[in-house]
């Protein structure tokens, strides 16, 4: 009969304050690793958006490759001896450099990440800059992201209103700003190392940075023809190709700039470490909690073993008191983790967004850690002797 009592669940639901304290001490470590998560998950989203916005099939990288927003030319020459290789249908430069764009309210220059290229076809997916890459014919002309800071300006809301928007952008070493009409926006948005992108022609680029030479491109974008085999052609431009650059899938790309916030800067390592953090935090939470619990209930425990109950038994009454815990304790955490997602979300304009794989990891370390804890806190109830209890 006493099998069938929820005693897991009466042990802490007797003393209503505790459980409670229990259930907000889990629920804030579910809401940090929630956004621990989330954080470092809008790290490699923002940081890989425009890799997976190219249009390519296989790209040409410098061999010193190592993000996006570190400048690693190589010859342009390099992409004319790929179109000579058997599969290869068209090839197009990439131009990307950071400048600075001077508010046009209050006169402040804040640096955005300039993207050029030849605007004969569009090299990106975005359907915005489908419809107006040939804008970008007129070397005034630029496209600005909808999607960046607000330090830049209300350029995006005058334009939609129909208004006249001119802007001004400064290289690096240029005292003299070079003067550009705004034609059309897209929507590419900030990561942790841009805060807005403007997309211009390889002319306006060169216009912008005259330090630059037209020889020295960034990416080179390689279009496959529809009966290549990618592999095959990916094998022929690595073994033809000088070694100062490399020929990589979309994939691997994409992999280069995971690696390099995550290896080699230091927010990938601290990010990384706060979720661990918090895990172990949670354990230590939980740990407090059940030790607490099973020492309070410690000469109910002992007489249950008295009257034949076997260790297996009262262990079993902890790891389903760790399962509720994490259960509800789980509950509110996802749901003020969504509202905080929001809110990051708009201030930061970084891709902070509540998914189904977060919740399922999130929900999963919440039942590791405690059962983790679980396991810990029963050493003491392993070992009790009711001839000492009594």
């Amino acid at each position: 009969m006493i099998l069938n009592i929820p005693l897991a669940w009466l042990q802490l639901s007797r003393q209503k304050a505790r459980f409670l304290v229990a259930l907000a001490g889990i629920a804030f470590v579910a809401v940090l690793m929630f956004m621990q998560i989330g954080f470092q998950d809008a790290l490699y989203a923002s940081a890989t958006k425009l890799h997976r916005n190219l249009q390519g099939d296989l790209f040409i990288i410098s061999a010193q490759y190592k993000s996006l927003t570190s400048n690693q030319s190589f010859p342009r020459w390099r992409l004319y001896q790929a179109l000579g290789v058997d599969g290869v249908e068209s090839v197009s430069p990439l131009y990307m450099q950071f400048a600075k764009l001077k508010n046009p309210i209050n006169g402040l220059k804040f640096p955005l990440y300039v993207i050029g290229f030849d605007p004969v076809r569009s090299v990106f997916k975005s359907p915005d800059v489908q419809q107006s890459y040939k804008l970008l014919q007129n070397p005034r002309i630029v496209l600005f992201d909808r999607a960046a800071r607000p330090e830049f300006g209300a350029i995006a809301q005058d334009f939609e209103q129909g208004k006249n928007v001119n802007v001004e952008i400064f290289s690096y070493t240029a005292l003299v700003g070079y003067k550009v009409k705004i034609g059309g926006l897209f929507t590419l948005g900030p990561s942790f190392g841009v805060d807005g992108n403007l997309i211009v022609s390889s002319s306006t680029f060169l216009r912008i940075f005259q330090d630059r030479s037209v020889q020295n491109i960034d990416i080179g974008l390689i279009t496959l023809k529809p009966d290549a085999d990618p592999k095959k052609v990916l094998a022929t431009l690595s073994a033809s190709l000088p070694k100062d650059v490399m020929v990589v899938t979309r994939n691997d790309f994409i992999t280069f700039e995971k690696n390099y916030w995550t290896l080699r800067t230091p927010i990938g390592f601290v990010f990384n470490l706060m979720v661990i953090m918090g895990f172990v935090v949670g354990v230590i939470v939980v740990y407090q909690i059940l030790y607490s619990n099973i020492s309070t209930h410690l000469a109910e425990y002992a007489t249950l073993k008295a009257m034949g109950f076997k260790n297996k038994y009262l262990l079993n009454v902890v790891f389903q008191q760790a399962l509720i815990l994490a259960s509800l304790g789980y509950i509110p955490g996802f749901a003020i983790s969504i509202a905080l997602y929001d809110v990051a979300k708009n201030a930061t304009k970084l891709p902070v967004i509540m998914s189904s794989d977060k919740a399922a990891i999130v929900l999963i370390s919440a039942i590791i850690m405690c059962l983790t804890s679980g396991f810990l806190s029963t050493k003491k109830l392993r070992n009790v002797d009711p001839a000492d209890i009594f």
